[in-house]
Formats: C-alpha cells, sequence, structure tokens
C-alpha cells in the first residue's frame, strides 16, 4: 500500500525471501481470481507480458479472442504474513488489457477508472470511499465444510466471553495491520456471530482493492481459527443481515466538495446534487450493489436494513445518512449495499449516478428525519418515498431502464452481468426449496 518501483519489488522480493507471485484480478461478478507464478517470472509480470485466457472466466471472452494480459499496479504489491511457513507468497492486484495493451472492457477495475476520468472532467480529483464490511462467521464439520451454527451469542458492541469471535476478529486485525490497513473500529455486530471490520477511507480505486484483499484476509484467517467466514447478505432467517456501507465524498484537491458551512446542514451544493443522482438512480443500479438472490432477504423492514429510498442526517432508517462529522469527513452514506457486490462496480454506478445529479443540478426531495420503519404505506406515499425492489428480478429490470446505470458499467460489463443474473434468477425459480416442502407436502 506505498508507491514501489521495480527496484523497490526486487529488493522486498529478495530482502524477504519471496517465492511465490500472485497476479490477482476480480470478475464481473466480484469473484477473486489470480494467476500464480514463480519468483523466477516476476520480471515478465512486471514488463506486463503474463497472459491468460480470458474465455476462461466468467463474463470474459469468447474463446476465439481469449488472449488476455495481466498488467500489475506496482503500488499494490504486498507479502501475505500467512504464507511465512511454506515460503512467502506475494501479490499484486492487476488490471486486464487486450493483445494491444488497450484497457479490456470488461475488466472491472479498468472500467471503474474510466468513470474516473468523467469525474476528473467535471473538475473533481479524487473519490473517496470508506466501506463498513459485515460478515458471519460459522463453525467448520468434520470434514472442513461450513456449517450455520455460529460460535457466539453476542449481540451489538459485546465482549468477550459472550462474543467467542473476538479472538478470530482480533488476528484479522492484526493481520490487516501488518499488511498496511489503518482499523478504525473492530465490533460485535447485531446478529449472533456477526461481525464488522472497519478500515480507514482510501480513494476510489484503493477502496475497493481495499475490500477485496480484507475478504481474502478475514476468509483465510476465520479458517485457521477452524471458522467459515462469509459475507453472504442474509445467511441467518429472523437475524439482520450483512451490509457494506459505502461512504463517500469528492474531492478538489484537498478541499472536500461536499462541505460548505455556510449552510445549515453543512452540506454544499455539489453534495445536494450527488445525494440527489443517488437518489435517482439507485432503483436503477440496485442490481448491482444488491447482486444475488439472497440480497433481498436482507432489504426488508424490521432489521436496519434500508429499503426505501429517501435521506437523512438526523436518523438511520433511510438508504443515505449523513453521518454528523463536517469539514474533511464531510461524506454521504449509502446504506443499502451489501458485501455481495463487486465494489468496483459499485462505486461505478454509484459515482455516475451522482455525477449525473450533479450535471442535471438536481435537487434531493426532503429529507424524512422520522423512522420510516414505523410509518404506513399512505404516510410514505404522502412524503414521496419510494421501494427499492424486492427480488433480483425486480432489480435487473429496471436496471434494463436505466441509462446512466448501463452508461457506468459499459456495454460489456451490463451484458455479460444480466445475462449471469438472469440464469441465477431463473435457476432460483425452478428450485424446489424445503421452505415448500415443509408447507405443502402433508397439506396437499
Amino acid at each position: 500500500m506505498g508507491k514501489y518501483t521495480k527496484d523497490d519489488i526486487h529488493r522486498l522480493v529478495k530482502e524477504q525471501e519471496v517465492k511465490f507471485i500472485r497476479l490477482q484480478f476480480t470478475d464481473i461478478l466480484g469473484t477473486i481470481k489470480n494467476v500464480e507464478i514463480p519468483v523466477s517470472q516476476l520480471d515478465k509480470a512486471l514488463d506486463n507480458k503474463m497472459m491468460f485466457d480470458g474465455s476462461s472466466i466468467e463474463g470474459f471472452v469468447r474463446i476465439e479472442e481469449s488472449d488476455m494480459y495481466l498488467f500489475p499496479d506496482y503500488d499494490t504489491f504486498m507479502i501475505f504474513p500467512w504464507t511465512a511457513e511454506k515460503g512467502k507468497v506475494a501479490r499484486f492486484i492487476c488490471d486486464i488489457a487486450r493483445p494491444d495493451g488497450t484497457p479490456f472492457e470488461g475488466d472491472p477495475r479498468s472500467n471503474l477508472k474510466r468513470v474516473l476520468k468523467e469525474m476528473e472532467d467535471l473538475g473533481f480529483t479524487d473519490f473517496n470511499l470508506g466501506p463498513e464490511p459485515e460478515f458471519f462467521l460459522f463453525k467448520l464439520d468434520a470434514k472442513g465444510e461450513p456449517t450455520l451454527e455460529v460460535n457466539d451469542h453476542g449481540g451489538y458492541f459485546d465482549l468477550a466471553p459472550t462474543d467467542l469471535g473476538e479472538n478470530c476478529r482480533r488476528d484479522i486485525v492484526l493481520e490487516l495491520e501488518e499488511m498496511g490497513f489503518e482499523i478504525e473500529a473492530s465490533h460485535h455486530e447485531v446478529a449472533p456471530g456477526q461481525h464488522e471490520i472497519d478500515f480507514k477511507y482510501a480513494d476510489a480505486i484503493q477502496a475497493c482493492d481495499n475490500i477485496q484483499t480484507f475478504k481474502l484476509v478475514v476468509k483465510t484467517i476465520a479458517r485457521k481459527h477452524g471458522l467459515h467466514a462469509t459475507f453472504m447478505p442474509k445467511p441467518l432467517f429472523g437475524e439482520a443481515g450483512s451490509g457494506m456501507h459505502f461512504n463517500v465524498s469528492l474531492f478538489k484537491g484537498k478541499e472536500n466538495a461536499f462541505y460548505d458551512d455556510s449552510t445549515e446542514l453543512g452540506l454544499s451544493e455539489t453534495a445536494m446534487q450527488f445525494m440527489a443522482g443517488v437518489l435517482n438512480h439507485v432503483k436503477g443500479f440496485t442490481a448491482v450493489i444488491n447482486p444475488t438472490i439472497n440480497s433481498y432477504k436482507r432489504l426488508v423492514p424490521g432489521y436496519e436494513a434500508p429499503c426505501y429510498v429517501a435521506w437523512s442526517a438526523q436518523n438511520r432508517s433511510p438508504l443515505i445518512r449523513i453521518p454528523s462529522s463536517r469539514g474533511v469527513s464531510t461524506r454521504v452514506e449509502v446504506r443499502s449495499v451489501d458485501p455481495s457486490a463487486n465494489p468496483y462496480l459499485a462505486m461505478a454506478v454509484i459515482l455516475e449516478a451522482g455525477l449525473e445529479g450533479i450535471r442535471q443540478q438536481a435537487t434531493p426531495p426532503a429529507a424524512i428525519n422520522r423512522n420510516i420503519y414505523v410509518m404506513s404505506e399512505t404516510e410514505r406515499k404522502a412524503n414521496g418515498i419510494d421501494n427499492l425492489p424486492a427480488s433480483l428480478e425486480h432489480a435487473l429490470q429496471l436496471l434494463a431502464e436505466d441509462e446512466v446505470a448501463k452508461k457506468a458499467l459499459g456495454e460489456h460489463i451490463y451484458a455479460n452481468f444480466r445475462e449471469a443474473k438472469e440464469i441465477e434468477c431463473e435457476m432460483f425459480r425452478t428450485q424446489v426449496h424445503q421452505w415448500e416442502r415443509d408447507q405443502y407436502l402433508k397439506m396437499y
């Protein structure tokens, strides 16, 4: 997480006796992929000459145009602390390029860079993200397979002995800090077995890289404790699901473009326009930030997850909350994102929607400072509060109708994302679930 040259990397590899290099990238569905090479091939990788078969990756390319190249980002060089026993392993996060060196339009990381260029064309220099990822820890069975048995019955901010996941969570934090993360908070969440670790904000690309690294570390360290970590949004019925709130802010140099101390809320016109853009298009990009069938089991009333399109600076039930910090920390918190989302695509659609709000000089609706969950449907309609889509199928329909969200993804990613998710919906629709057997097998 520093600034590295080729010489720096060679020196560190030699000093730390690194044996293998992982060239990591993220596919359209948000899954981390990697090509591992022996350290003898390091120079070839640093010279952008490492090739892989793109046709073998979901949603990339057809077999007749399969050659893809991995362009490592030197600044993502990192040595995994837990690999010391069998020869240290280092990694780079890579962009994907076609044989002619041009960015591959199906690469989520490169696609986010494209949207960031639009941001720069509007006069902004940085888009920062502070994520709040939540996850569950479940016990493994004798075969090493995950169960649904949680290893604690702690609640929000509980301590050991109620929070038996504390040691695992502490080891995760220590590993992350050794890798350069600045951890801001670590605590038990609302549901049994549920945890949250927050790390310092960074620019959009680095923050998304950090999320992917974070997921890898959490899963790796959890397994060392005999546990399975999952970022599935809603693994347990009747309990709160896992979110990944996105705290975002636009900057011009060192100046936070969302801050204006002359207004009542301390929010600039830019912040209000950005927020209006997100609210105008959130139903269209919900399929991207809540991309699984299971995501919509979380977005229901009664479990603190936002399911209504509204904003507030005073309460936590709306989709967008404005945290109280001002000055350089002024930010917009988008609360509906869940941790199954591809962070690069989630960032792209939120940024594109916000930029569209700025371009159109959009005005957000009035803030909703009441608890939306206790409002009747009539009251919600009277206050102009709309619902998020209640299923992935509906969300995909709304995505197809939203040109701004599709622009954020680009034609290639949109087409392949939608195809993959329509297959997922059809698989779910035709499956016979245990609930149906419990409900109907004896009745009919």
